[in-house]
């Protein structure tokens, strides 16, 4: 064979060998996206407040079918059915949880009463309360809070400060502390917003 003969089928494989590489990395992003989102929120929702009990639960609302409390309604479930099924935001990033709770603040898309989860299988429409509770949050629960919902979704990104449930801590207190000048961004800062 000549030498272009070679180098033609060279490129040839090159490229299959590139579209299927592709192809299943696709593949398998797809398919881990797919399972994260079937993930049942009620089930999150339970990993979220063993974590971060502080959260309220808001989960005083009756059931239209039953006509009783239904528990397992909580304000976290209503959260992320709010992200993922209102939205159609994924569940893997910290800033798609950080845009959700944005809309809870009113910084970001109008959270609208009329969508609003639980709206038709509850007797009272929690949205508002629900509203009311995330702009209770302080900054750092609303971190955690983020924290908690991408690692439970995403495992394997490695995320900072996760909390962890710790069932026989105390608290402890903070060290004092002196104010310091706040640092100006550096060149690539803007990486460090990469999840």
């Amino acid at each position: 064979m000549k030498r272009s003969q070679l180098t033609r089928q060279f490129w040839s494989f090159f490229k299959i060998f590139v579209g299927i590489a592709i192809g299943l990395s696709l593949s398998f992003g797809i398919a881990h996206l797919t399972h994260a989102q079937s993930i049942r929120p009620e089930y999150v929702a339970n990993i979220v407040y063993q974590r971060l009990p502080d959260i309220p639960k808001e989960n005083q609302y009756i059931r239209n079918s039953t006509k009783e409390v239904d528990p397992d309604n909580t304000l976290i479930s209503r959260l992320i059915r709010y992200n993922q099924d209102i939205q159609k935001r994924p569940v893997l990033y910290r800033f798609d949880w950080k845009l959700t709770l944005a809309d809870y603040l009113g910084a970001n898309e109008p959270v609208k009463e009329e969508l609003y989860p639980g709206r038709n299988t509850l007797t009272v429409n929690p949205y508002k309360k629900d509203v009311e509770a995330i702009r209770s949050l302080n900054r750092r629960q609303r971190n955690d809070l983020v924290n908690v919902l991408a690692s439970v979704y995403n495992p394997q990104q490695n995320l900072p400060n996760t909390p962890q449930p710790s069932p026989q801590s105390s608290p402890q207190p903070s060290p004092v502390t002196t104010p310091q000048k706040p640092n100006f961004s550096q060149p690539g800062d803007s990486q460090l917003l990469k999840p």
